[in-house]
């Protein structure tokens, strides 16, 4: 069995993520480990990590994703260069009270347009234009979206023809949509954790509805354009060969040196207060155990792809 101390790590003290590709993740010993096709054992610090993201080649046991339950690390299963999500974990601590809360906010249409209205107002540093439905800011945000995205392709030099990509096949967008592609969804990865950890569910969303990861959608948009898209643009600028990987150690050093998790729950709590019901108090111990960290495993992580 995997020994797990009593004293936890908060999600927002751990490593955002790490990505894991080729090799059989399972439990041996106590520890969580990835066995590459040469039999060699590297040692992933679960407890330290707020979301692992399991590239193809992986294979995962029933003891390792029981253990990433445990200890409340999500698993995220997505697609060649980290940009569709396929399917994820659940790290344990959505409590009922949360989710009826939350969904309380958004089957109200009032309660909903309150919460959309607290979005805007986060995203764009303005109130948003009185008397507008959900889907009349929806189209509002969309306007300055693309003016957004035009502003960063003139400041970077990058050619634009529009947010442009295939999601089936991540090879046929241009650089920058890579680029983009692959920034968002490391950001989509690490919001996901933080929903979950904070007792939320992922696809109950507000200005966007009806796909697994609406809520996902709905809060990373609120900070992506102050994050990983203008890194983005810049790495795209400088037309590398293989821009995912690239992409990818560049939000984790983003989200590490702005301390991107230690603010996505107080941003989720804050954009759902703006509802004015009376959240659910929160619980005695909300936080999950976790494991000690290896001395093995640096930043990047042997033989894992990041």
């Amino acid at each position: 069995m995997a020994f797990i101390p009593a004293n936890p790590i908060p999600l927002k003290d751990r490593v955002s993520m790490i990505f894991l590709q080729y090799g059989q993740i399972d439990v041996i010993d106590g520890a969580f480990v990835l066995i590459d096709k040469t039999g060699v054992r590297t040692h992933i610090p679960l407890g330290s990590v707020a979301c692992i993201m399991l590239e193809p080649g992986t294979r995962v046991s029933h003891a390792a994703a029981k253990l990433a339950a445990t200890v409340g690390t999500l698993l995220v299963w997505v697609g060649e260069a980290g940009v569709r999500l396929y399917a994820s974990g659940q790290p344990g601590g959505a409590r009922s009270d949360k989710l009826l809360y939350q969904a309380k906010l958004a089957l109200e249409p009032e309660l909903r347009l309150k919460v959309v209205r607290k979005m805007f107002e986060l995203r764009f540093g303005e109130e948003a234009p009185s008397r507008r439905s959900v889907d009349q800011l929806r189209g509002i945000e969309g306007t300055r979206v693309r003016a957004t995205y035009k502003l960063l392709a003139q400041q970077y030099g990058v050619k634009w023809h529009g947010r442009r990509y295939d999601p089936k096949d991540w090879s046929k967008g241009d650089k920058v949509n890579q680029c983009i592609s692959a920034a968002t969804s490391c950001l989509y990865g690490i919001t996901e954790a933080a929903i979950l950890a904070a007792g939320y569910a992922p696809a109950i969303g507000f200005l966007h509805t009806g796909k697994p990861l609406s809520f996902v959608y709905d809060i990373a948009d609120i900070i992506k354009f102050e994050t990983v898209v203008p890194k983005a643009f810049e790495i795209a600028a400088k037309n590398p060969v293989g821009p995912d990987r690239e992409v990818r150690l560049a939000c984790r050093d983003i989200f590490r040196s702005s301390r991107t998790l230690g603010k996505l729950i107080p941003l989720i709590e804050e954009v759902l207060a703006a509802g004015d019901i009376e959240p659910p108090p929160p619980p005695e111990d909300s936080q999950p155990p976790a494991i000690p960290e290896p001395d093995s495993m640096g930043d990047e992580g042997h033989r894992s792809h990041q």
